[in-house]
């Protein structure tokens, strides 16, 4: 069974895509068994496999170019090649409507004054943040990234920052207690 998926990405995430001396697209095809069929001239990308291998790797390269797309670094997209991460993509026009300005001014509270906001969410959920056009791109482990949106969700409809910075702490030392009860209640034997 082979694989073919084309998607578009902005033209000027074209490069980062290729890489220098097409490094970073020839280590996607490698490790995830594809060719990527790359249209610099209209930013479509066709992904192709011909489906001998590993049925799921297909679907990563196709994230991994949609992060890129979405303004991640390729180390960053490329952390979705652990088998748990996965992308998610929020669109602002969904908290902003169709005005640029309130787009912005939500991109900015997101953002924060010199990247502290998106940096203090990164660090607190355990995810990778970007913001790039109209959206908000999550790289993470699926309970860490339902954290993350609803952090950016928060920020988006007003909330303080201060006060969603404290949710994502408390959740953060639920977490480790119920790991730590986890290693407590295992039976070593």
């Amino acid at each position: 069974m082979s694989f073919e998926k084309i998607i578009r990405i902005p033209v000027d995430r074209v490069g980062s895509l290729i890489g220098r001396s097409g490094k970073i697209k020839s280590h996607i095809e490698k490790t995830c068994s594809v060719k990527l069929d790359i249209d610099s001239e209209s930013g479509e990308i066709e992904v192709l496999s011909d489906g001998t291998i590993d049925q799921i790797q297909p679907f990563k390269a196709v994230e991994i170019v949609t992060a890129i797309g979405r303004g991640f670094s390729p180390e960053n997209a490329l952390k979705l090649l652990k088998e748990e991460n996965s992308l998610h993509v929020m669109d602002l026009r969904d908290f902003a409507g169709k005005s640029p300005q309130q787009i912005e001014r939500i991109k900015g509270r997101i953002i924060g004054e010199g990247g502290r906001a998106r940096i203090n969410m990164e660090n607190l959920t355990s995810t990778s943040i970007c913001v790039y056009g109209k959206t908000v791109s999550i790289i993470g482990e699926p309970h860490q990234i339902k954290m993350a949106i609803s952090a950016i969700s928060s920020i988006s409809s007003g909330s303080r920052h201060g006060s969603v910075y404290g949710k994502l702490e408390a959740n953060r030392r639920k977490e480790k207690l119920a790991k730590m009860q986890l290693w407590e209640t295992d039976d070593v034997s």
